[in-house]
């Protein structure tokens, strides 16, 4: 079983990365490899929304950019299972994420013959720093990027400042479930 973790966060150190390890924890002790991406460090264009908004997303279910986006494409393709961790920025999930995802989402989605991550597990983790606004809109968006690639939404957890004690434990436990779910 392999568990690939996407920090979406710039802080890999701060809430969203520390929960997220954690989880990544949890589903190592229970057999997984796994894998971190701090996704601030990759270089990733933008959607350009080529020819009529729909290039070879759409005819090919591919991306005509190039930067690191392939790559981690083919990275969730030979996972069993994505965690992805993001702070909640105005609601959202953060700048990053959504400049994957929206691409993720064209070329899985779009592309001929059905996304290959249909069917794989998707735990979405929303981390937000202060009071915890915006955190359940944020949560909306993660479960409608996942449902867009036909994942299986294992789990949507949300996180604060305050709650961050007793959801690092929740974290771990959901990374072990995430892999015996899988196993």
């Amino acid at each position: 079983m392999r568990v690939v973790g996407l920090n979406a966060s710039p802080n890999e150190d701060g809430l969203t990365a520390s929960v997220l390890k954690v989880v990544l924890e949890g589903a190592a002790q229970t057999g997984a490899e796994t894998h971190l991406v701090n996704m601030k460090a990759l270089k990733l264009k933008v959607c350009q929304q080529c020819e009529d908004g729909w290039g070879l997303c759409r005819k090919e279910g591919r991306c005509i950019l190039e930067d690191d986006f392939q790559g981690l494409r083919e990275e969730l393709h030979g996972a069993d299972a994505i965690v992805l961790s993001t702070p909640v920025y105005f609601g959202e999930v953060s700048e990053v994420a959504k400049t994957f995802l929206d691409r993720l989402r064209r070329c899985e989605a779009a592309g001929p013959g059905g996304s290959r991550l249909t069917g794989k597990l998707a735990l979405g983790i929303a981390a937000a720093g202060g009071s915890g606004g915006g955190i359940v809109s944020c949560q909306e968006v993660l479960e409608r990027y996942f449902q867009h690639m036909g994942m299986r939404i294992f789990d949507l957890i949300p996180v604060t400042r305050l709650t961050r004690n007793y959801k690092l434990k929740t974290a771990r436990e959901a990374g072990r479930a995430l892999v015996e779910c899988v196993s």
